[in-house]
């Protein structure tokens, strides 16, 4: 299996912090938020990833190289300018192939690993979901006892912004033109080929000072006594 690790947005909720820096660079407990992610691909075995970047993507693909040290494959997908998600991701698909893939935004802490989800089948990606969090309280989705996401429906979940993928989700895409996910998503659910898992471990949105602090704060030896 390939991953691929979204690293193309301009990260303007960090400003000043991303002024200077691209937000997947940002470091917390020592490390590159983006190198957590490639360090815990390996530890799965995946070692063929492709990260996309636009934003000061050349600091990326400096700091990281060809991933060699890192013991895995890196290939980039330039984005001149940022295509959103879903385009992000179509830009990318010669890189990725025609196979399921494990897809992960760069800029959040999760403790999932991808064998968890177990095999795509059927759908077109099953997303990772966890609790709202404080700021996303009315949530994204609603899980069903099947598995299969929905727009409507009470205790909705957030995405996480993880997920197992087939290229099929985003294939019909134009390239090179800027696509949200989310509309790819709402018509993976009228087809019924959109499944969900609850995560209930470790995960974090990365989208603020305040939240980046805080994560610094439970990686340190005295927040994670």
């Amino acid at each position: 299996m390939k991953a691929m690790i979204l690293a193309a947005g301009r990260g303007s909720r960090m400003r000043t912090l991303t002024d200077h820096c691209p937000k997947p660079l940002l470091r917390v407990g020592g490390h590159a938020l983006i190198e957590y992610h490639i360090e815990r691909l390996y530890a799965a075995g995946i070692t063929d990833i492709v990260i996309n970047v636009s934003y000061l993507g050349e600091q990326i693909m400096t700091a990281l190289g060809d991933g060699a040290r890192y013991g895995v494959r890196l290939r980039y997908s330039v984005e001149p300018t940022a295509l959103e998600t879903a385009g992000g991701i179509r830009h990318a698909l010669p890189l990725l192939g025609e196979e399921p893939f494990w897809l992960v935004n760069a800029d959040v802490w999760c403790d999932i690993t991808p064998d968890t989800l177990g095999p795509l089948g059927s759908d077109l990606a099953r997303l990772v979901m966890v609790d709202p969090p404080d700021h996303h309280r009315q949530g994204d989705f609603y899980l069903d006892d099947t598995g299969r996401l929905h727009e409507q429906g009470e205790a909705r979940l957030v995405y996480a912004g993880i997920a197992l993928m087939h290229p099929t989700l985003v294939a019909d895409l134009p390239d090179n033109t800027p696509c949200p996910l989310k509309p790819c998503l709402v018509n993976a659910m009228q087809q019924r080929r959109l499944g969900g898992h609850h995560h209930k471990g470790q995960w974090s949105d990365i989208g603020t000072p305040e939240r980046l602090a805080c994560l610094e704060q439970q990686l340190s030896p005295r927040g994670m006594a």
